[in-house]
């Protein structure tokens, strides 16, 4: 064996070692089979830390380290994740007290104590290599940028850039003063001062070059050429960080202090995939096609013949052979009553007690007649014969067990054995409770001492555990139990086909089966065991087995009273005590059988400590029940090599293979005195992974060494099927699943008829397609291969098995492999989980572990590494997430394992709260569909062809005429002001509402026109200003605002409306202030007399430079006497004020908007929402740009109707102030925003009905106008119809507005006309921009809601925006707008309209090419609806998509980031808010957690599934932080660009940061 070993070795890592010296090897040989030294090295692992001996291999271990070594040579730095302090938690030892202290085994002597010095030195050199790679990245915390100095020499990339020109204005102001990056981090409230201001757009493609795209598998990035607008502008020289030569990014702020060094590291990692990609097997298209997996002709196939049926040889029948199990008892308790059956040891000191055959018989006499005639009443007796009932009893009482389960047998009622439930969540409980539910249990019998250990509900009885049936529970107890009537006595039938006993079994996915055994199947069973492990009667044997099921009830329950044994039960509790326990009770009884687990042995080894009394010359036959698991021969061969020298014989050890559905499938023969060598094989993986038989020359590392677990059993057919739904017989070098015909085996799945087929009933089929045999064989479970001389090889196991990529691995392989890197540092007790979860169609690798308390940060990420080196190296296979969990937190079973389905049920539900986690999407999924080619530029006749297909009608709609029908002519407000204050001075038109919901002031006609009369003259008087003059008005929403807007009006001045800086962040809203008020070329500043004392203060002048102010103007101090009219004619086409706004891109844009345009607006908004006088409309707006200014400053000086005005940051005091108002003024029209939607529906939805108690009323409300500039969300806008229906609110009134830059007013609902439609389109075709109407609840469907009615005077076409053709009736394009009220263009500081002049005078490049058009940057689409407007026409419905400069071009498709974050949320319950970005070509989410931080971890594998299943994208990056991070402007619409800086300038002060590999 030793020369064996020491070749296999040797051979093996041969090719991965450093030059040995020559006599290195021999100067220390190993000698593993003298006692004196293997005992001492047992000693020393003892004293190391712990790790499942299960799974341990000298070779395999040393194989590992090879594999490592091999990858450390092509190692890469991995980014380690980034995590908040809070969460880094380092607990000592001491403060656990571990469950099973005896399973603290330790094989260590199979790791990096390689026996010559060289190897030693080369595997330690190895594994130090390995953790300075990894750690030298490492961080505990959030602050990535201490990295972030080495960037320079990492990148590859030199960007050489110049100054952004000025027409993105990309936070100019702030680059120029060297502004800081802050988030200010107040908490994200709608109404966020801060989050306004424009961040520099590090991703819009013209200010910033494209970064190296990591995502597509090529060796070398293309080379990256920007080209920029160059301005002449006066820059500073950006500082230098450090000594370093930095990269800039387009804003000129240094690259170190935005990008982490871990995202360098990431894309660096990325750039070299480590296997290549599989064909990818489908298209992601309007319909998925999956492509034929072509098969590759070199990899390995079956080339054998078909195999052979094996047959077991003949069961000989016993003489005088009971003719049933009860009959066995009934002889024995009559000839031998005093002879022992079952004795039970304890792990406390008390004595053993021995039950007698006799007693045993009276007993279970007591219990059927019990069961029988005592429960219900004789008339209605709640139990009848071939009733089931649940036997609960605990591990340490096998004597009431056996009693209760012949008492059953006896009264011919079916006992169901199952596990003592311990509390309420029991792993696994619910579904034992569905099992005895599906059986129709109704009666529970137990022990008096399991019973008062129940947990109890408070009025004493048992508790109703979850999914159970209502149980009566019968105490079995002698005691408890009268003695049954002499004359009665039970019915001893001959074994026949009814059910004896239902074991259960737990699957792969957690449910449990229960599998019923017959009478007949149960003896039959007891029989063939007797004649293949030579039992004879009164013999002992030693059981450590569960004895409830399995081979432990088999041989300790059944088959030991078939033959009179004695069975000495060691139960768990006192395994765990003391580990030799088992050995002990052997040497005690000269026991001469042991049924133990390859766990047990390797117990025994860890624990014997030179014990020299120990004898085990009576054993003639040592049973090994996982024999068949192929990690349980290192356990039997160390075991042998232990205790050879204390009489142990090596043909004494039996492996044994068996399932709940087949029983015993094999087991090998105790022959005396045979020196027969058992089988050995060694099976190279890779053939393995393939489904086939390869032999290994020993070269490669994987290998796998499996032992033969005996021949067939007496009487029973064995064949190999293959895994296909069609049972064929395997050839003889493929791996199947062993199938077993004989009348010993389980019969059926309790009530399934349709598994039961599939399982118990399997003809097996020759290839020609003839039936194999006439015989019915049960399917095992098992994979395997029938040796030579029929002896049977298991592989592994069904639920085991993953299937990744067309190839099969087994989970225990994994598992091994994984404790085979640094098992003595980190896997606390050797607890690992391997499974697979299903994503993107194909199985996916899970490794979830246990670490050891006391191991730190650094030390588990880089055991994580190392264990996808080597599970990589080895099995070839990626793993897509390792989890580590603290230790005894992963679910157990009853005896002390990992409960696996448990395990992946929480994971899978984001409950498992890892301490540490690692995704490997990148390396894993190489299954994503194929990268969408772009088709080159196609000219106007192509697109005429493609697009316009005969019989189409081309997408254009146009609201009603105004022309004809309409008398209004264009007023200027200079002329319409003054004459409303003619004709009606006290009408008021403007009411103010604070926020204790009362009228803080209101404006009437007059009192309006005298005040902007004051402001008009101060403006000439104090400011000394020219016809034209830009004035900015930084006012808070009210009255002021107004009256300042008309006074820079009749003053000839352009007025631009500035949003005030916010006195508790004023740092980073002041900039933007004074960014705008220079962009604008404003020559005064116009505010109130608090903000003036704002802009002079301390905290200000840090900020901004206060000498660059241009003049402030307080207007609370206005001139008292009353100033002469002055009134300046002016031009309908000259300007009439500037509309400032931050888009979500981080743009700063100012638009012209003319007098006449400004005029068209209005009428289009009167006519719409049928606008007069006499109406009151509610307000609930940021007055500073877009459409709210428009409602808020002009409708109603143009209407003449009373505008309630509402300022959104109120609500933040006041959530009902808006609705209330609303309600106390009878208010019919509304308008509001998204925020202040989502306001009232988080905060005030779950009050509905005290707010209708306090008599809140809706029912007036006809229409609720949300403003927006984005598609419509209609999941926020249904769910605040359902909830306020309570108060009166109809959910017709409830619609959307659209507009944009270049029109602020496209669509609005309005008064009339039809409700708004919903359609639902396919998501994968609008990521290629195509679109696709699918029916509600299809697969990938979207709802898309129609924007709102098209404004009168408002013409919409789609066209293509690249070859700009028009496009047809419900097909994707760009909405062109052509009105009067369009904009006349951008305002720009050097005259540069020509850049953006294509947004305002576009033309079409076929069709009507005359037209002028404005582009809106929107995708959307027209549909011709059933409906009728008001005209009689059919009506034009326009949905709107999304803003073509947020989407995102990823894999060559578009993707709007809304579809993607609306996944996301739906993932967990605790993510609050999403928003994702990209960077460097990499995907980036944030989420925010409202939970407890040790959910944040959870989170990084859900939102990375539910992107790849629903998306097809890989999550590169996932960031938690708390609530409130993501800014939001005054809109409600997430500023992704300003996240993104902040995230990359390491401002988020995350709670957790995954790089994904």
């Amino acid at each position: 064996i030793e020369k064996g070993y020491e070749k296999k070795r040797a051979k093996l890592i041969r090719a991965y070692l450093p030059h040995v010296p020559v006599g290195a090897e021999s100067r220390a040989p190993v000698t593993p089979s003298s006692s004196s030294s293997s005992s001492s090295r047992y000693q020393r692992r003892r004293s190391t830390g712990s790790r499942d001996e299960r799974y341990r291999s000298d070779v395999h271990s040393e194989a590992v380290q090879a594999a490592l070594e091999r990858q450390c040579e092509r190692k890469m730095a991995v980014p380690m994740p980034s995590k908040r302090r809070s969460l880094v938690v380092q607990t000592s030892m001491e403060a656990y007290t571990p469950p099973d202290s005896s399973s603290s085994s330790e094989a260590e002597g199979s790791l990096g104590r390689a026996t010559s010095a060289g190897v030693e030195a080369w595997i330690s050199r190895a594994i130090r290599g390995s953790s300075s790679s990894t750690t030298s990245s490492s961080s505990s915390h959030s602050n990535g940028s201490a990295n972030a100095a080495r960037l320079a020499e990492n990148s590859a990339h030199n960007y050489n850039i110049g100054p952004v020109s000025h027409l993105s204005l990309k936070r100019r102001g702030l680059r120029e003063k060297g502004m800081p990056l802050e988030n200010g981090n107040m908490g994200r409230h709608t109404y966020d001062y801060q989050s306004d201001r424009p961040w520099s757009s590090l991703d819009s493609e013209d200010s910033h070059p494209a970064p190296p795209d990591i995502t597509s598998y090529t060796s070398d990035p293309p080379p990256v050429t920007v080209e920029h607008l160059q301005v002449a502008m006066p820059t500073k020289p950006s500082p230098k960080y450090g000594n370093a030569e930095l990269m800039e990014t387009g804003d000129g702020v240094p690259v170190s202090s935005r990008v982490s060094a871990k995202i360098q590291q990431l894309v660096n990692t990325l750039k070299k995939p480590k296997r290549r990609p599989l064909r990818e097997f489908f298209v992601d298209d309007f319909e998925e096609l999956l492509e034929v997996q072509q098969p590759d002709p070199s990899l390995p196939r079956p080339e054998g013949a078909e195999s052979a049926i094996a047959q077991g040889e003949e069961l000989c029948r016993f003489k005088n052979c009971p003719a049933s199990v009860e009959a066995a008892l009934q002889r024995w308790g009559a000839i031998a009553p005093k002879a022992p059956c079952l004795t039970i040891t304890h792990a406390n000191t008390k004595q053993p007690y021995t039950l007698t055959y006799g007693k045993l018989w009276s007993r279970s006499m007591k219990v059927a007649y019990y069961i029988l005639h005592k429960l219900g009443t004789k008339q209605e007796p709640i139990i009848h014969p071939g009733d089931r009932v649940a036997l609960v009893y605990p591990n340490n009482d096998p004597a009431a067990f056996v009693v209760a389960f012949y008492g059953c047998l006896l009264a011919e009622v079916v006992p169901v054995p199952i596990e003592v439930p311990l509390t309420k969540k029991d792993a696994g409980s619910q579904q034992i409770g569905f099992l005895l539910g599906s059986c129709g249990v109704a009666v529970a019998l137990t022990s008096d001492a399991c019973h008062k250990g129940l947990p109890k509900s408070l009025s004493g009885d048992i508790m109703q555990f979850k999914g159970w049936p209502k149980l009566l529970w019968v105490v079995t107890d002698s005691k408890h139990l009268s003695k049954s009537p002499r004359e009665w006595y039970p019915l001893i039938k001959d074994a026949n086909n009814d059910t004896a006993y239902i074991e259960y079994k737990t699957c792969k996915d957690g449910s449990v089966l229960g599998v019923t055994v017959t009478r007949m199947s149960m003896l039959t069973h007891c029989q063939t065991l007797t004649h293949t492990c030579g039992y004879k009667e009164a013999e002992t044997l030693v059981n450590v087995l569960d004895f409830k099921k399995d081979v432990g009830l088999w041989h300790g329950i059944h088959m030991s009273v078939l033959n009179m044994l004695h069975v000495v039960s060691v139960p768990y509790a006192l395994m765990k005590v003391n580990p030799l326990s088992w050995i002990q009770k052997v040497c005690q009884y000269k026991a001469k059988v042991a049924c133990v687990k390859s766990r047990d042995l390797h117990w025994a080894l860890v624990a014997h400590r030179d014990q020299s009394d120990l004898n085990l010359s009576s054993l003639r036959m040592l049973l090994v029940a996982d024999g068949a698991n192929p990690w349980s021969i290192s356990s039997c061969d160390a075991f042998l090599n232990v205790f050879q020298s204390m009489g142990l014989r090596s043909e004494v050890i039996c492996p044994c293979a068996s399932s709940p559905e087949a029983l015993t499938v094999a087991v090998r023969r105790p022959i005396e005195g045979s020196s027969k060598v058992a089988g050995r094989g060694l099976l190279g993986m890779t053939g393995l992974s393939h489904g086939v038989i390869r032999v290994d020359t020993g070269e490669k590392l994987s290998v796998l060494t499996l032992q033969d677990s005996g021949s067939p059993m007496p009487g029973a057919l064995v064949c190999v099927v293959k895994l296909e739904s069609v049972p064929l017989l395997c050839k003889t070098d493929e791996i199947g699943e062993i199938c077993v015909s004989s009348i010993a085996t389980g019969t059926s799945y309790y009530g399934l008829t349709g598994m039961t087929k599939n399982t118990f009933e399997v003809c097996p089929m020759s290839d020609s397609g003839a039936s194999a045999s006439e015989c019915v064989f049960v399917r095992s479970g098992l994979l395997g291969f029938v040796g030579p001389g029929g002896a049977i090889f298991v592989t592994g196991k069904m639920d085991g098995l993953i299937q990744v990529g067309g190839r099969r691995h087994n989970a225990d392989d994994i598992v091994a492999t994984a404790l085979a890197v640094e098992p003595m540092k980190f896997v606390y007790r050797g607890r690992i989980a391997v499974f697979s979860i299903t994503v993107l169609h194909d199985e996916r690798v899970v490794v979830v572990a246990e670490q050891r308390p006391d191991s730190k940060e650094e030390e588990s990420f880089q055991w994580m590494s190392r264990v996808l080196q080597a599970i990589d190296g080895i099995h070839q296979v990626g793993v897509y997430c390792l989890a580590l969990v603290p230790s005894n937190t992963l679910p157990k079973t009853p005896l002390g394992g990992i409960h696996l389905s448990e395990t992946k049920q929480l994971f899978q539900e984001g409950a498992l709260h890892p301490c540490n986690v690692l995704m490997c999407p990148h390396s894993c999924v190489t299954n994503l569909p194929k990268p969408r080619q772009k088709q080159p530029e196609v000219g106007p006749a192509s697109v005429m062809v493609g697009n316009l297909v005969a019989g189409k009608r081309m997408a254009q709609a146009s609201g009603r005429d105004l022309s004809q029908e309409d008398n209004d002519q264009v007023f200027i407000f200079n002329l319409l002001f003054p004459w409303r204050a003619q004709t009606t001075p006290d009408h008021i038109l403007y009411t103010l509402i604070n926020s204790r919901g009362v009228v803080g002031s209101s404006l009437t006609c007059l009192q309006l026109h005298k005040r902007a009369e004051k402001i008009s003259a101060m403006l000439f008087e104090r400011a000394q200003l020219q016809n034209g003059d830009h004035v900015a008005l930084v006012y808070p929403p009210g009255l002021d605002l107004i009256a300042a807007f008309y006074g820079c009006l009749y003053a000839g001045c352009i007025p631009i409306t500035v949003r005030p800086p916010h006195p508790q962040n004023i740092s980073t809203t002041l900039p933007t202030v004074k960014m705008i008020v220079e962009v604008s070329r404003s020559v005064c500043v116009m505010t109130t007399q608090g903000i003036c004392k704002l802009l002079r203060s301390k905290e200000a002048s840090t900020a901004v430079d206060l000498r660059s102010w241009p003049p402030v103007l307080d207007t609370d101090d206005l001139p008292k006497r009353r100033s002469p009219l002055l009134f300046k004619p002016c031009d309908p086409e000259s300007l009439a004020y500037l509309d400032f706004s931050v888009s979500t891109t981080g743009m700063l844009a100012g638009v012209k908007m003319s007098q006449s345009a400004t005029s068209a607006l209005c009428r289009s908004i009167k006519l719409q929402c049928e606008l007069y006088p006499s109406r009151e409309v509610a307000v609930c707006l940021d007055p500073y740009c877009g459409l709210g200014f428009v409602v808020w400053c002009l409708c109603s000086v143009y209407a003449g109707h009373q505008s309630v005005l509402i300022p959104p940051a109120e609500l933040e005091v006041n959530p009902a102030l808006w609705l209330v108002s609303v309600s106390q003024l009878r208010v019919r029209d509304t308008f509001c925003s998204y925020s202040v939607l989502e306001l009232c529906t988080k905060t005030l939805g779950s009050v509905t009905d005290s707010l209708k108690a306090r008599g809140l009323d809706l029912s007036r409300v006809r229409t609720c106008v949300v403003v927006a500039e984005e598609r419509p969300r209609i999941a926020l806008t249904q769910s605040f119809s359902k909830l306020f229906k309570d108060v009166g609110l109809h959910p017709r009134a409830v619609s959307t507005a659209f507009g944009c830059r270049v029109n602020l007013a496209v669509c609005l609902q309005g008064t009339s006309g039809p409700d708004p439609t919903t359609v639902y389109v396919d998501m994968r075709a609008l990521r290629h921009d195509r679109l696709r109407l699918v029916e509600r609840g299809s697969p990938h469907s979207l709802p898309l809601m129609e924007s709102g009615k098209i404004l009168p005077g408002v013409r919409i076409i789609i066209a293509n925006p690249e070859t700009k053709g028009p496009i047809g009736d419900s097909h994707l394009g760009e909405i062109w707008v052509h009105s009067s009220q369009n904009a006349s263009g951008y305002f720009s500081v050097f005259g540069e309209e020509n850049v953006h002049s294509d947004h305002f005078n576009a033309r079409l490049s076929f069709g009507d090419t005359q037209t002028v058009w404005a582009r809106t940057g929107y995708l959307g689409f027209l549909r011709r609806t059933e409906l009728t407007d008001a005209s009689g026409e059919r009506h034009d419905a326009l949905y709107v998509v999304g803003a073509l400069d947020e989407a995102m071009e990823l894999r060559g498709m578009r993707y709007h980031p809304i579809d993607i974050e609306t996944s996301i949320i739906r993932t967990h319950k605790s993510i609050t808010e999403c928003a994702v970005f990209t960077w460097t070509k990499l995907l980036v989410v944030v989420v925010e957690l409202d939970g407890s931080e040790q959910e944040a971890l959870d989170l990084v594998p859900m939102v990375t599934n539910v992107v790849l299943e629903e998306h097809y994208l890989i999550v590169g990056v996932v960031v938690v932080v708390d609530t409130g991070v993501i800014p939001i402007n005054s809109r409600g619409e997430k500023q992704r660009m300003h996240l993104r800086d902040g995230f990359l300038a390491d401002q988020l002060d995350p709670i957790y940061v995954a790089y994904n590999m």
